[in-house]
């Protein structure tokens, strides 16, 4: 399947797929597949968010009524973990076997894996373009570095462009955050590593969200070492616990509504989850069960009367030990322990 430079260069199809764990990507892609249907007179958009409870039937008469209008529209889909069920393949491959007139089909999927794949995505390839995006390896880092200052007016050399590689570790919203700034406060600039050093900000700095970003990505390994770094540099265990305890208790609410059936969507809207986020948090949940989680929360408020004196223990170590838990699937023994 076509990587975004590929579809940029083509013509709009019926149908476009964009999916992927590249947030950034992804966003950029189908941003700029709806501006070209805005150009092309596409001016009305219904977007429709899918999960399992999923009406399908609604789309079908939306599209129904497309008759009773002149406007050409944008029908987007977007499924978080891009499998959109037994009823959602058929529509789609149904919808590809005759696309409507004056209608553009966007499904923009949240991750992407060869599980994900099948007829329906099958027959988007066939009729559309299918875009799936896949992390950046190493190598690849830099030239896309490069290229977005290329188009940002900046001019970087080989030395300069590693200084940004270390310093934003792989995460392209730092770095296109980063270019950005940059951008702005130096434009047109001619960067080396040492102007590089003097003018990023250093998003690779240990800190409390560093912590947590590495302990729900499951990298246990990155998680103690952001913590041990932590604590070198005089944080105490209080200062750190706000941040574990906002996403945990996050997390608990999340996971007891999807397993009473409850209205994920609402749900969402509740604990302040972005639309980008929702495909993350989805795939947390299936880390470990609404009991877990429910622990962890409650193991923060231990691990804070540990840090207070109010009980015994090392607060350190077993804030360590349920970072390692979180982070690894079916975990749950570690707490407490």
């Amino acid at each position: 399947m076509g990587g975004p430079s590929h579809q940029e260069r083509q013509p709009l199809k019926p149908v476009h797929l964009v999916a992927g764990n590249e947030i950034l990507r992804v966003q950029e892609l189908a941003d700029a597949i709806r501006a070209r249907a805005r150009a092309e007179g596409f001016l009305e958009r219904e977007v429709f968010d899918i999960d399992e409870r999923f009406d399908w039937d609604q789309i079908e008469g939306n599209l129904s009524a497309l008759s009773l209008f002149s406007t050409r529209r944008i029908f987007e889909l977007r499924l978080p973990t891009a499998k959109p069920g037994k009823a959602g393949a058929d529509f789609i491959v149904k919808y590809c076997d005759n696309p409507p007139p004056d209608t553009l089909l966007l499904i923009i999927g949240g991750e992407w894996s060869n599980k994900h794949g099948g007829k329906w995505s099958q027959a988007v390839a066939r009729v559309g373009h299918a875009a799936t995006l896949t992390p950046l390896r190493g190598d690849e880092l830099p030239n896309w570095l490069r290229a977005r200052m290329q188009r940002a007016g900046l001019q970087a050399d080989a030395a300069a462009v590693s200084v940004l590689v270390e310093r934003v570790e792989g995460n392209l919203l730092a770095a296109a955050q980063e270019i950005d700034k940059l951008a702005l406060l130096h434009p047109g600039a001619r960067l080396d590593a040492e102007s590089m050093a003097a003018a990023v900000a250093d998003s690779a700095r240990y800190n409390v969200f560093g912590l947590m970003e590495a302990t729900l990505a499951g990298d246990a390994r990155r998680a103690v070492r952001v913590l041990a770094s932590l604590r070198a540099e005089g944080e105490q265990v209080p200062g750190l616990m706000g941040w574990v305890v906002t996403e945990l208790r996050r997390l608990a609410m999340l996971a007891g509504v999807q397993a009473a059936g409850g209205n994920m969507a609402q749900a969402f809207r509740a604990a302040n989850v972005w639309d980008s986020r929702k495909a993350d948090y989805l795939k947390l949940l299936r880390r470990h069960p609404p009991a877990v989680w429910e622990r962890f929360a409650i193991e923060c408020g231990r691990i804070d009367r540990m840090s207070k004196g109010r009980e015994d223990g090392d607060a350190w170590l077993a804030l360590e030990r349920l970072l390692v838990a979180v982070s690894q699937s079916r975990a749950a023994g570690l707490v407490g322990a």
